[in-house]
């Protein structure tokens, strides 16, 4: 996952709305989003390579997902795959008798940050949601209010994210209704930054430009899937997944919908 946005409690009926866009390689073997055979109450996308995820939910209303953190210093040789800290948390009120808190979680990703290459995770539930960032090892509550989420930490503001949020925000003021398209189409932005407010992460001026709009299509690599999450005040949960070829068309949308 390369970028989310999340409104909490700024709709009335919706207080929990996510929209976010997995880049990734066309190349990387994926599975589109499903229930897991091996964990039933698990539904996200799987990648193949690693066997873990970028985003998923369960049905007891527990949420995770990743961002790659893009810095030079946030690369770790011999790093474990990322994947596996959305899953873990995820599965890990069955791995225990007492199911693992937010808390307990958050004390098990600082021990193990030096585990990984930089990442933001974003896990919770329905009503409680966080962001940890190992590289600077800090964590924030998502509260009420509009967020958004790329390949820095949730405080920096790159022009793609500015610009998601403000669009978002905007959306779910003047909207008694939440339409998935319209949020797919927020998703599908390609304006990119201008030359001066690029971020400088080391990978050179023609990826940072490349990489500053909210949907990426460029040769072998580009936004794989756009997924919505809804919750609504019923605590029903939507699960809508489009994913896309390498040409940036749409092959297909899945939508999974059930009571938490």
């Amino acid at each position: 996952m390369c970028i989310l946005f999340i409104a909490r409690h700024k709709h009335p009926q919706y207080p929990l709305i996510i929209a976010a866009n997995r880049d990734e390689f066309y190349a990387r073997p994926t599975l589109p989003a499903d229930y897991w055979p091996d964990a039933p109450f698990l539904l996200g996308g799987k990648d193949l390579e690693a066997n873990g995820t970028w985003m998923g939910v369960t049905r007891e209303g527990r949420i995770a997902a990743i961002t790659n953190v893009r810095s030079p210093n946030a690369v770790r040789s011999n790093a474990v795959s990322r994947g596996e800290l959305v899953t873990h948390w995820l599965k890990s009120n069955t791995l225990e008798n007492t199911p693992l808190t937010s808390d307990q979680y958050l004390d098990a990703l600082k021990h193990s940050r030096n585990n990984y290459s930089g990442y933001n995770l974003v896990f919770g539930d329905a009503q409680s949601l966080c962001v940890y960032n190992n590289v600077n090892n800090s964590e924030h509550s998502i509260d009420k209010g509009v967020f958004g989420l790329s390949n820095a930490d949730i405080i920096t503001p790159w022009p793609k994210v500015t610009q998601g949020v403000s669009a978002l925000n905007h959306y779910v003021a003047q909207h008694n209704t939440i339409n998935t398209e319209d949020l797919f189409s927020l998703l599908r932005q390609e304006i990119k930054a201008e030359d001066e407010k690029l971020p400088d992460t080391g990978i050179g001026y023609e990826w940072e430009k490349a990489l500053s709009s909210i949907f990426i299509n460029i040769k072998e690599y580009g936004t794989r899937t756009s997924t919505i999450v809804l919750v609504d005040t019923n605590g029903e949960l939507t699960f809508k997944e489009r994913s896309f070829s390498e040409d940036g068309e749409i092959t297909q949308t899945r939508e999974f919908l059930f009571t938490i």
